[in-house]
C-alpha cells in the first residue's frame, strides 16, 4: 500500500452534512475542482439527442437475418450436403453478426 495521494482517496471530512464536497481551506468548492468538470451532472438519457435512424434499420435487418433467414436456411438445407456447415456455421455466423451490429448500432460517438 502506498501513502501517495496520486489517485482518488476518500476523505469523509471533505463532505458536508448534505453530501456536497467542501474544500479544506475555505469551506467551499475550490476553483480547480469547479473548473475541471469532474463533478458536473451527467446527461440524462431522455435529454440526449437519440433517434431511430439508419443504424436502427441496419440492426433490424440483421435481426431478421438472424431470427428468420438463418433458421429457414438450416431447416431447408438439403440432407445430402455437409451438416457441419448447416448446424454450426449457419447459426454461428448470424449470431456473431448480430452481436457486432448491436454493439455498433447502440454506441454513439
Amino acid at each position: 500500500m502506498s501513502s501517495s495521494d496520486d489517485g482518488y482517496v476518500h476523505d469523509p471530512s471533505g463532505f458536508d452534512a448534505e453530501g456536497d464536497r467542501v474544500s479544506s481551506e475555505s469551506g467551499s468548492d475550490s476553483d480547480s475542482d469547479a473548473d475541471d468538470g469532474r463533478f458536473s451532472e451527467p446527461v440524462h438519457p431522455d435529454a440526449a439527442d437519440r433517434s431511430f435512424d439508419w443504424r436502427g434499420w441496419v440492426l433490424v435487418g440483421v435481426i431478421v437475418v438472424a431470427f428468420i433467414v438463418a433458421p429457414l436456411t438450416i431447416l431447408l438445407w438439403p440432407p445430402s450436403y455437409n451438416y457441419f456447415f448447416a448446424l454450426l456455421i449457419l447459426p454461428l455466423a448470424p449470431a456473431f453478426l448480430l452481436a457486432a451490429t448491436a454493439v455498433w448500432a447502440t454506441t454513439r460517438p
